[in-house]
């Protein structure tokens, strides 16, 4: 398996098909860069390189007790993007991949990049604090870390086949094999990176993240988006954003890269390519 190590003696998975321009895929909590199939068979076919890891403690990377931060997370992208020598690339992070989309481009700058996208992503910020009033409560959270603990299987089960997908709406018709791709994911990773991970996609504050990237920026979000809610997310993200649009979808879930893949791969491609 292709791997880098990092400075703190880390293995990450990474994949890396084609050539081209590349454009390089930050997964969601609790998966792995395996949640990116459509999109990477999508944008290889069409002359892209494509690239993308499975953050520390998800998936096949190693399954390390520390580090489960968005500092970290960056870190790692910023070693797979320096490993593989991407130049001019379009980075697109999917809810916490969003997250650690924007944290990369600030804190290791954008010299190496051209465009991002965040699809579903968890800016500026998911907890409620007095400068975010409408955010989750923090009980909400503390709760899905009680659940990764104590019954992280079924937990993940019902995710995937509830308010990830959408599948508890009315009239959904819930595709067997999409669920248990997700549980498959999020199994093969680690509960303690997982445990860790809430704390990260929740309370980092990435509002002086996203006032610091000034590349073209497209936020993607969902309006029935069940898991990072679209009203404190995307239009917040794109007004923070220097050069960023917003684009909406109305009734799309927060798994629409896989439920909705012919509208989201286009999108991005006209994006990409504009």
């Amino acid at each position: 398996m292709p791997t880098i190590t990092t400075k703190d003696d880390v293995e990450i998975f990474y994949k890396d098909w084609g050539s081209g321009q590349p454009i390089v895929f930050s997964h969601g909590w609790p998966l792995s860069s395996d949640d990116w199939d459509a999109q990477m068979m999508f944008f290889v076919r069409r002359g892209f390189r494509v690239v993308a890891h499975d953050r520390r403690g998800h998936g096949r990377s190693q399954q390390v007790a520390d580090g489960h931060d968005m500092d970290h997370y960056a870190d790692d992208l910023a070693a797979v993007v320096e490993h593989l020598e991407l130049t001019d690339a379009v980075h697109v992070g999917h809810s916490t991949g969003g997250g650690e989309v924007v944290h990369y481009l600030a804190r290791h700058g954008q010299d190496r990049a051209a465009k991002a996208v965040l699809i579903s992503a968890v800016p500026p910020i998911m907890v409620k604090t007095e400068s975010n009033p409408d955010g989750l409560p923090k009980e909400f959270f503390d709760d899905v870390q009680e659940q990764v603990a104590t019954r992280r299987a079924d937990f993940f089960r019902e995710f995937a086949e509830g308010p990830f997908y959408g599948y508890n709406r009315p009239g959904a018709e819930p595709k067997e094999g999409i669920i248990a791709n997700w549980w498959r994911q999020g199994m093969a990773g680690g509960a303690k990176a997982h445990f860790d991970g809430v704390v990260a996609f929740s309370q980092t504050d990435f509002t002086a993240d996203l006032q610091a990237v000034t590349l073209p920026a497209l936020v993607m979000h969902g309006e029935d988006d069940q898991v990072v809610p679209y009203a404190d997310s995307g239009p917040l993200s794109a007004q923070l954003l220097p050069n960023g649009t917003l684009k909406s979808y109305p009734g799309y879930p927060h798994g629409m890269p896989t439920t909705h893949a012919d509208v989201i791969n286009n999108d991005l491609l006209e994006f990409i390519t504009s």
